[in-house]
């Protein structure tokens, strides 16, 4: 036994620590009041729209307001012309806005991503618009578009026209003298994201393109294009959302006319609940509007593969 207990025992593992949870939380940790703040400001109006889209809400009428139901839906649907009417000029309005946007931004990114004299000042010439905000930008359009000092002034000058002749009033000329004034400010938003793209197209593959003999327009075609798909179906997607949502460029520009010739659905659902007070209805448009903008986007992206390989 002497002999036994003079063997030495091999020593005991080291038993090991339990990793704390803490340094795995840390992170959730930091960002959770961040998180709170945005689910506070976004949950609450969205979960709020759709509360009151089902009630009829007025403060100027509240001996009417209680639980509606569906009533508010069934009103869009059967018994609003103006809901249809603001709704296909809104599609025209993205249609038109977002086109014409993504065809000059392209060509301006196209432009500019060349190398000459003046590069960088002509990029900040072409940029500057976007940093405008969309107030200013109305303002801006309002002076030219005055009257009485603005372009139709000095065409008028010119013999072009007759004086005191107001595109924004005349029910012909207040879509495209709109759609310009949005032209000015959108346009940069697709030359900045294309041309960012651009600049990340090797230049070996238009090397090669050369040697085989590929003229200009087949090296847009088959190479520039299909590196800029997803720039092109990703800006396209946000603007045509912002440009469904545009209230302050036509609100400040027409309000609306003349005639309500230029009234979006987010125009018509601003001017029912600050004007009329009817926000339980403005809700319940609100939430068809959603619906729309959600669905669409949806059926582009899924057509659109957006983020997938080409077959």
């Amino acid at each position: 036994m002497a002999q036994a207990a003079a063997v030495a025992k091999p020593p005991a593992p080291p038993r090991r620590r339990r990793a704390s949870a803490t340094p795995r939380r840390l992170p959730y940790l930091l960002i959770a009041p961040a998180a709170l703040l945005m689910l506070g400001f976004i949950a609450y109006p969205v979960i709020s729209v759709f509360y009151y889209s089902l009630q009829n809400y007025n403060p100027t009428k509240p001996w009417r307001n209680g639980y509606a139901g569906f009533d508010n839906f069934t009103k869009i649907f059967t018994d609003d012309p103006a809901f249809w009417d603001t709704l296909t000029f809104s599609a025209k309005w993205v249609f038109v806005e977002v086109g014409l946007q993504l065809l000059f931004g392209l060509a301006l990114a196209l432009i500019v991503n060349q190398t000459f004299v003046g590069r960088a000042l002509g990029r900040a010439m072409v940029f500057s618009p976007w940093a405008v905000s969309g107030v200013l930008t109305s303002a801006i359009w309002v002076l030219l578009y005055n009257s009485q000092t603005g372009i139709t002034r000095y065409l008028a000058d010119l013999g072009i026209g007759s004086y005191g002749t107001s595109w924004l009033s005349d029910t012909s000329t207040v879509f495209p003298a709109a759609i310009v004034a949005d032209l000015w400010r959108g346009v940069p938003f697709f030359a900045i994201l294309i041309l960012a793209d651009l600049q990340s197209v090797s230049k070996d593959l238009y090397e090669a393109a050369e040697v085989d003999g590929a003229s200009r327009l087949k090296q847009f075609w088959h190479i520039t294009l299909p590196h800029l798909k997803d720039a092109i179906v990703l800006s396209t997607l946000l603007r045509a959302v912002w440009e469904f949502n545009n209230v302050d460029l036509l609100y400040t520009l027409t309000g609306g006319g003349p005639a309500g010739e230029t009234t979006t659905l987010p125009l018509y659902i601003a001017n029912t609940s600050v004007d009329a007070h009817n926000f339980g209805y403005a809700s319940a448009l609100t939430t068809v509007a959603f619906v729309i903008l959600l669905f669409c986007s949806m059926v582009y992206l899924r057509l659109s593969k957006f983020g997938g390989e080409d077959k």
